[in-house]
C-alpha cells in the first residue's frame, strides 16, 4: 500500500485541510498507516498534481488562508482499483523486537524499561481508541452499529487498532515480567 491510498481513504469523508488530515491520521489512520505531517503535505501535492484530489483555497480573516482537499472521481477510481487488488501479507517490523531478541546477550534492564514504556503508551492509545469508537457509533450499541452504521470502514479499522494495542500491551507486560524474573534468578544464582 502506498501512502496515497491511505490519504485517499482518509479524504472519503469530506474536505480536509492538511492540518485536519494530519489530525485524522493521528487519531484513526495511524492504526494501520503511520505518516508524518510533512509526508502528508507532500502526498497531497502529488495527489493534486495527478488529479486524484482537488484543492480549493479558503480565505480566512483572522488566520492564514488554507487549502481544503477532496477526492476526485479519478481518486475514487484509483481507490477502487486498489481495493480490488490482492492484499500483500502483513509483517511485523519493530526495533523493540530486535532488542528483545538480543536481550539475554546484551542486557535486559533497558529492554524491560522500553517494554514498560510501550505498555503505558498502548494503554493511552487504548483509551483514545475506545473514545473514538464511542464517538463513531454515537448512541447505537456496537452490534447495531456494525449492522446498520452509515460509515463502517473507520470503525472497523479502529476495532483492529484497539485489538492490536491490547495485545501489544499484554505482550509487553508479560515479556517485561519474564525478563525481570530471569534477572532475579540470575542474580540469586
Amino acid at each position: 500500500m502506498a501512502l496515497r491510498h491511505a490519504v485517499l481513504a482518509a479524504l472519503l469523508d469530506g474536505e480536509y485541510s492538511g492540518y485536519q488530515l494530519a489530525k485524522a491520521f493521528d487519531i484513526g489512520v495511524a492504526n494501520f498507516w503511520h505518516a508524518l505531517p510533512q509526508q502528508l503535505y507532500a502526498e497531497l501535492a502529488k495527489l493534486e498534481k495527478d488529479g486524484l484530489v482537488a484543492g480549493r483555497q479558503v480565505v480566512q480573516e483572522t488566520r492564514p488562508n488554507k487549502r481544503l482537499f477532496h477526492v476526485t472521481e479519478a481518486g475514487r477510481a484509483e481507490l477502487e482499483a486498489f481495493a480490488t487488488a490482492a492484499a500483500k501479507p502483513s509483517f511485523i517490523r519493530d526495533d523493540l523486537l530486535v532488542k528483545v531478541q538480543a536481550a539475554d546477550r546484551v542486557g535486559t534492564g533497558p529492554v524491560i524499561g522500553q517494554l514498560e514504556e510501550r505498555a503505558t503508551a498502548a494503554d493511552a492509545k487504548i483509551e483514545l481508541l475506545g473514545a473514538l469508537l464511542r464517538q463513531l457509533r454515537g448512541e447505537a450499541d456496537e452490534e447495531e452499529f456494525l449492522l446498520r452504521g452509515e460509515r463502517i470502514g473507520p470503525y472497523l479499522t479502529c476495532l483492529r487498532g484497539l485489538a492490536f494495542e491490547r495485545e501489544h500491551r499484554d505482550w509487553c507486560r508479560r515479556i517485561a515480567a519474564v525478563l525481570r524474573e530471569r534477572q532475579k534468578i540470575k542474580a540469586e544464582g
